[in-house]
């Protein structure tokens, strides 16, 4: 105690030498390190433990000034000081600024960047030199402990202002007060000037390890106009609040429990939805959990959407390698309480539903990165004398009656008819040739009549694919999914009406609304099959000049082909009416498939390819051909058109990937310019080539040996 004493006296009388030493080699480092010019115009105790700074400044190397204050004064806790632990124990602030700026591609915080590479260059090399890897629940309960003993037991913070100058954009939060007294939070922050005023209001205990604190607007909800012009991101908010109840570390595991809500959310952009979304009321109670090498949520936290509750699970592991496990529960729900909980403006058509009876809803994904193929998946809705009482504004059994159908592309009204016997072109399902409806089948979903909407299996292949090519290349649209996008929702490519229609297709298949024969036959008679050609009467008219009757089997599978890309079918033609050679591959292939489940007889002269032919008043439509074609069979070739099909994968990539009946924008890279087909030397070649190829340089060599034999 008396050496400690002596110790400590001597520090006292040393400390502003301590505090000139320290502050000079730290702005040192941070020039070395970070290329940060740091500034202090004076610092100096003014207690105990108390330190008063004026005039710092930190200016970033040949980039606009970061950070100034005017005046400061921090105090530290002693105890903690006494086990090497900073913890601030008071603060004052007068006249502050920290300002972000980005201009262009360069912005005054790149020395983040440089840190972190930095930082991660040197945990790469002592991870090296010492084979140990970084424990994330000791860096998490780190991180959160700093954080936390940053907070002070006292403040007081007056006009300390966040800027943000993004090229033209500009964004603003002054801060005039900010004050903590006996653990009582209250701000009042400025942004943009008058453009709103915000509090922030609550109770902060740090050595307690709690906080309870909420976020408001006068008069107006929360809202950054920022957001919309950079991102397009409406987004606002009456409150948000946040709670952090514990924090706690034990059995090599690090968690926090706390609890976040919002109310009145307002969500508006175009990938979400085509108007404003609206979340009356959301909570979540979350206990958040970090090991040695992996983050995630535990399956005792509870999701609040108006009355339903769900109880999620999630699972991130990082190494060795990355698996993802995420899942979602509930109890059984009262069916009506789940059709009012969705988010005003989300789900459109099934507004103002009436239900009866109880859903439950599971949901499990499992994903090993090292065995993508082995993804897991399941996800179901299970009813409980669960019915429709009324319908919202959607009547999904008007269908079953003629109705008229209107075609929109880039929200334009393009085509409007009939799908029933007022329209010469419509045809019944048993008037189609059966060559048609199961070459249709084949390629699209053979398993519509047996599914329930969705296939299971097309999922977690989609989700694989996807996983390995690291982009959205192949969806898992069923039949049944296709239809319902078609005949009650828009095109619109948004978040929403995905969900909407997943649950539309899970309304009408189980309680049987329309029948499978009644869904595909209006199927068949509405998708688009060529550039305003729209269902199979007018089709078969329009390419063949007969009836669906009278298809045969060559004719099906070729329209089957064009199903996904029906504006460039008159592309798979050469000019003599014939079909382009490199298809001739998916004809044998879809034909096979037919002959081995007994829909059509075994042919070995491609199913029917040879024999099919386009009208002759099409024909004169079709450019002329400048080269020779490649038959492409079971040989991918990326330089063909990207909807066309060269082999199993590429039919693969049809059955499991994007919407079928999805309008598209035709594109040079889409179709050879001017009806050009691929030129021999730009593609890699065949087996068959390469031994005519053979053969050819054999004749060769053989007229060579007799000429000279002559000579």
């Amino acid at each position: 105690m008396v050496l400690g004493g002596i110790g400590a006296g001597i520090a006292y009388t040393k400390r502003e030498a301590l505090l000139k030493e320290g502050l000079e080699r730290a702005i040192r480092k941070a020039k070395r390190d970070y290329g940060l010019n740091v500034t202090i115009g004076s610092a100096q105790f003014t207690g105990l433990s108390t330190v008063a700074f004026s005039d710092v400044a930190v200016v970033p190397q040949d980039r606009d000034s970061l950070f100034r204050v005017e005046k400061t004064e921090v105090g530290v806790s002693i105890w903690p000081l006494l086990i090497g632990r900073v913890a601030v124990s008071s603060l004052t602030l007068q006249n502050g600024l920290a300002h972000v700026v980005r201009r262009d591609s360069t912005t005054n915080v790149d020395f983040l960047t440089k840190s972190q590479k930095k930082d991660s260059t040197a945990a790469t090399q002592t991870t090296e030199s010492s084979s140990r890897r970084v424990d994330l629940a000791v860096v998490a309960e780190n991180l959160v402990d700093n954080l936390l003993a940053k907070i002070p037991d006292n403040m007081d913070i007056q006009n300390l202002e966040l800027r943000l100058t993004d090229n033209e954009r500009k964004l603003r939060f002054l801060t005039e007060t900010a004050t903590i007294d006996d653990e009582e939070l209250t701000s009042t922050i400025r942004v943009n000037g008058d453009e709103s005023v915000w509090h922030l209001t609550g109770t902060v205990d740090a050595s307690d390890q709690e906080a309870n604190v909420s976020l408001y607007a006068d008069g107006k909800p929360l809202e950054l106009p920022y957001l919309e012009e950079r991102f397009k991101l409406k987004l606002q908010a009456d409150t948000l609040r946040a709670e952090l109840r514990d924090v706690a570390s034990s059995g090599g595991e690090f968690r926090m429990e706390g609890t976040g809500a919002v109310r009145n959310l307002r969500i508006n952009h175009p990938a979400v939805a085509l108007g404003e979304v609206l979340v009356p009321n959301a909570a979540m109670d979350a206990n958040l959990f970090v090991g040695e090498n992996y983050v995630g949520i535990d399956s005792s936290s509870t999701i609040y959407l108006g009355k339903v509750k769900a109880r999620p699970f999630i699972k991130y592991t990082l190494s060795p390698d990355k698996i993802y496990d995420v899942q979602l529960h509930t109890d059984p729900l009262v069916a009506q309480d789940l059709f009012n909980s969705f988010p005003q403006g989300l789900f459109e058509s099934l507004e103002g539903m009436k239900v009866a009876g109880t859903l439950k809803y599971d949901m499990a994904f499992h994903l090993d990165s090292s065995m993508p193929d082995s993804v897991q998946f399941y996800s179901g809705l299970t009813p409980d004398g669960f019915k429709i009482l009324k319908f919202g504004k959607e009547d999904f059994s008007r269908v079953n009656q003629p109705f008229e159908h209107e075609v929109y592309e880039k929200d334009k009204l393009v085509r409007k008819f009939i799908v029933g016997p007022a329209n010469p072109d419509f045809t019944p399902l048993n008037a189609i040739s059966p060559n048609l409806r199961n070459a249709v089948l084949t390629a699209e979903d053979y398993n519509f009549f047996t599914h329930k909407g969705f296939n299971e299996k097309a999922f977690r292949v989609s989700i694989a694919t996807n996983f390995k090519t690291k982009k959205f290349t192949r969806g898992a649209s069923t039949i049944s999914m296709q239809f319902v996008k078609n005949a009650f929702l828009n095109r619109n490519k948004t978040l929403s009406r995905k969900v909407e229609e997943i649950l539309i297709v899970w309304l009408i298949e189980n309680q049987r609304i329309i029948s499978k024969e009644r869904m595909y036959e209006i199927y068949l008679n509405f998708i688009e099959w060529g550039r305003n050609i729209y269902g199979i009467g007018e089709a078969s008219r329009y390419y063949f000049a007969k009836s669906p009757a009278n298809l045969t089997i060559g004719e099906s599978i070729l329209l089957s082909y064009v199903v996904p890309s029906p504006k460039l079918t008159l592309s798979r033609f050469y000019p003599d009416g014939s079909v382009k050679t490199y298809i001739r591959g998916y004809f044998r292939l879809i034909g096979r498939i037919m002959a081995s489940r007994g829909l059509t007889p075994y042919d070995t002269t491609a199913y029917g390819f040879y024999g099919v032919r386009l009208r002759e008043g099409l024909r004169q439509e079709i450019a002329p051909v400048d080269s020779i074609e490649i038959d492409s069979l079971m040989m991918p070739d990326d330089n063909q058109p990207e909807d066309g099909v060269n082999g199993i994968n590429d039919f693969f990539r049809r059955v499991f990937g994007r919407d079928r009946t999805e309008p598209e924008v035709v594109t040079p890279q889409q179709e050879p310019a001017n009806g050009a087909v691929i030129q021999t030397d730009s593609v890699p070649k065949t087996r068959r080539q390469l031994r005519r190829e053979r053969r050819e340089q054999r004749r060769r060599e053989r007229e060579q040996q007799e000429n000279s034999s002559t000579q």
